[in-house]
């Protein structure tokens, strides 16, 4: 069993900061790639950002120098630090992992119950 819960979400106003954390728990071996996914009303869940377990990341375009994912592999935690926030990152944060369970030994992937973010004024 493996569960992510994320943190950290709630209401900021337009230009404000917020940062979001994921834990990873249960029957875990290792973990591969870490992201963070958005999905606002009425559109698609979208990729915001993802860590690989080296650190390397990727940005979605609309997120670039305002977004900084880092991770702590240590802990199982992935973060996203959101600065200069804008009404249109209003949606439901979801954070997502890749990993090999140590009880099935199969890799899989993993969700969050995500977490709300509300720019607004």
């Amino acid at each position: 069993q493996v569960q992510l819960v994320e943190s950290g979400g709630g209401l900021v106003q337009p230009g404000g900061s917020l940062r979001l954390s994921c834990a990873a728990s249960g029957s875990i071996f290792s973990i591969n790639a870490m992201g963070w996914y958005r999905q606002a009303p009425g559109k698609q869940r979208e990729l915001v950002a993802t860590i690989t377990s080296g650190g390397s990341t990727n940005y979605a375009d609309s997120v670039k120098g305002r977004f900084t994912i880092s991770r702590e592999n240590a802990k199982n935690m992935v973060y996203l630090q959101m600065n200069s926030l804008k009404p249109e990152d209003t949606a439901i944060y979801y954070c997502k992992a890749t990993i090999l369970s140590r009880v099935t030994l199969r890799i899989g992937e993993y969700w969050g119950q995500g977490t709300q973010v509300t720019v607004s004024s």
